[in-house]
């Protein structure tokens, strides 16, 4: 089997050769790269490093990344095979290098896509207060007159939230009267009025 194996490759001209010689490795690190993705061993590109608590407030997504360490072997591997194929097509090497390049061009921005769309779907976790400008809700703890004290309010905003909230009117607010949020006060307190 060995001699066969050499026959075949001693029989193949340089071209084929380096097409060969790229494809098969390629294609086992990409392979290996899917694997590992599946079974949560996905090591990412060299873009892990910085500090951890800045990455993950400051994060909306991946970023579109066109050249990145899956998307180079995703090259490589489409690359080497098309390759090949054009070259058994009976296509010259200028063209088959040219085919297969623009093959693996295509691959590396479908994957760069791909990543960056899934990295779209992430759901931002931080709650815009400010969302809640105009919003109707009910009190949940009575809210004191002319800002005497502060009650809480429920209110639909980037999911049911309960938060900290004064009114500028005469009299208190009970607890289960609708309410409509007019302003938010330092970031933190919302002003509310009877709705």
């Amino acid at each position: 089997m060995i001699l066969q194996i050499s026959d075949w490759w001693s029989s193949m001209e340089m071209v084929e050769k380096i097409f060969w010689s790229i494809s098969v490795p390629f294609s086992l690190l990409f392979l290996i790269q899917i694997v590992l993705t599946f079974v949560g061993g996905d090591i990412d590109d060299m873009s892990a490093e910085g500090d951890a608590d800045a990455a993950v407030e400051g994060d909306a997504g991946i970023d579109f990344q066109f050249i990145s360490l899956k998307n180079l072997i995703a090259f490589f591997a489409v690359f080497g095979w098309t390759g090949i194929i054009c070259l058994d097509m009976g296509l010259g090497a200028g063209v088959s290098t040219l085919i297969a390049t623009l093959a693996g061009l295509a691959m590396m921005l479908i994957m760069a896509s791909i990543l960056y769309f899934m990295g779209k779907l992430v759901e931002e976790g931080t709650l815009n207060i400010n969302n809640a400008k105009g919003k109707i809700g009910n009190v949940y703890l009575s809210v004191p007159a002319n800002r005497k004290g502060m009650g809480k309010v429920q209110i639909e905003v980037q999911g049911l939230q309960t938060l900290d909230a004064v009114t500028d009117s005469d009299s208190d607010i009970p607890t289960g009267a609708v309410i409509q949020v007019v302003d938010v006060l330092n970031d933190q307190i919302l002003i509310v009025k009877p709705y």
